[in-house]
């Protein structure tokens, strides 16, 4: 384990240390842990986040512990606190984590690099267990040929649009950026407060959403440890998705994150709008949607590049590295992420990342039929596993990123913006990667 407590303190901060270390060592004496090397385990210690997917999985713990005999406790913590409590746990060399909740592309690469995962590669391929996983997804969890988590709650990021503005103007829905573009210019109605396209336009909230359009351009955040956001086809995927928000898009997308942009969508105020595929409900339930009845979606659009939207996993199970209970934890986690089990919770809402699932009437019950479809497409489309750059200091390179869709907005020099942003971005990466 190479990352010790003093990183921690710079990490989370004294106080929060020594508070969390209290609860560690209150945790650890009344563990009633057994050995892996003892004849049954009997409990496991599972610590996840207050989450959607924790509150169903709870619901079904019985039928496991009936099945196997091991107890399964729970612990659960708000998403800030769970990085910090696994962090320092881990840090500290305690073997009480069997399974851990994690996000992938936020604390994933910190977590593995600092050796705080178990291998999962001989356990997965003991019956091709992740055969049926969307490989991109799979993708986020992976360094190299390295399998540190398995995804547990995916989302890709496609195209919502109003069936009622397209069919009335004789369009057909925008396979391709640049028929997206085209159709935006000629449904752009802002005399009638209709804009032609929304989606995020703040500096870090963008970055996520602005990846797919990088990645159909030809372009990506890093390449061989080296920043690649200044490359001609970077600059042309910059300046395609500022030109649409600066001619098509409302006013304020400077200031638009995911809550903003929807809202502009859901008040009927644009033809088009690109998002994460889990936020669709705020567009189709009447309660939240002016437009609800009126609202369709379809796979992301291709680039000159092709179609790769991301396609990520957004939280993730892993095994924790001194775990004495590693192989009872597999059983959890090779339970909890079967085929039955994830079509029963994602039926309950839960998205997760097996193809048959989404193939299956069961799974998709609760999504709109063309939304399903669409994930289903970007899953079998060549997907980055990713949406943002896989760094340690993922809000700072977000915020470097970021700069250059600014810029794009306001109709600067995005070259100039972009070379910038590079030399900062390069900086960072020399600097974790030292």
């Amino acid at each position: 384990m190479k990352k010790g407590i003093k990183g921690l303190i710079k990490m989370v901060g004294p106080l929060a240390l020594v508070t969390i270390m209290s609860s560690l060592l209150v945790g650890c004496s009344d563990s009633g842990s057994s050995g892996e090397g003892d004849d049954k385990v009997t409990e496991i210690r599972v610590v996840t986040a207050n989450h959607p997917w924790t509150e169903a999985i709870e619901k079904e713990l019985s039928a496991f512990e009936k099945e196997t005999g091991i107890k399964v406790k729970i612990d659960s913590y708000f998403e800030d606190q769970l990085t910090q409590k696994t962090s320092v746990e881990f840090a500290s060399h305690s073997d009480d984590i069997d399974v851990v909740m994690f996000r992938p592309l936020q604390d994933g690469k910190m977590f593995h690099k600092n050796g705080y995962f178990a291998s999962l590669n001989d356990y997965a391929k003991k019956d091709n267990f992740t055969e049926d996983f969307i490989p991109a997804a799979l993708g986020s969890v992976k360094a190299g040929d390295e399998l540190f988590g398995l995804p547990l709650v995916t989302e890709t990021e496609v195209l919502y649009y109003r069936k009622d503005l397209l069919e009335k103007a004789g369009l057909d829905v925008p396979k391709t950026l640049e028929e997206l573009e085209d159709a935006a210019k000629i449904l752009h109605d802002p005399e009638n407060g209709i804009a032609g396209f929304v989606a995020r336009g703040k500096r870090a909230a963008a970055v996520t959403q602005f990846s797919s359009f990088l990645y159909g351009f030809g372009g990506d955040f890093i390449e061989n440890d080296k920043s690649v956001i200044a490359t001609p086809e970077a600059i042309e995927a910059f300046e395609y998705y500022g030109n649409l928000l600066k001619n098509y898009g409302p006013k304020g997308t400077l200031n638009m994150s995911w809550p903003e942009a929807m809202a502009v969508f859901t008040q009927g105020k644009a033809a088009f709008y690109t998002d994460a595929s889990s936020l669709f409900s705020n567009a189709t339930d009447p309660s939240k949607s002016q437009v609800a009845d009126k609202v369709g979606f379809a796979p992301f659009p291709a680039g000159p590049d092709g179609a790769h939207p991301y396609n990520v996993t957004s939280w993730a199970l892993g095994i924790g590295a001194n775990s004495n209970k590693k192989d009872a934890a597999w059983e959890f986690i090779h339970w909890a992420l079967s085929k039955e089990m994830v079509e029963k919770l994602q039926a309950e809402g839960n998205p997760g990342a097996r193809i048959s699932v989404w193939n299956s009437p069961e799974g998709t019950a609760m999504f709109p039929e063309d939304l399903a479809a669409a994930i289903a497409a970007n899953g079998k489309a060549d997907g980055k596993p990713y949406d943002r750059p896989l760094v340690i200091n993922v809000g700072k390179a977000r915020d470097t990123i970021g700069d250059v869709i600014i810029a794009a907005q306001q109709g600067k020099d995005v070259k100039a913006a972009a070379e910038k942003a590079d030399k900062a971005f390069q900086e960072l990466l020399d600097k974790e990667n030292k």
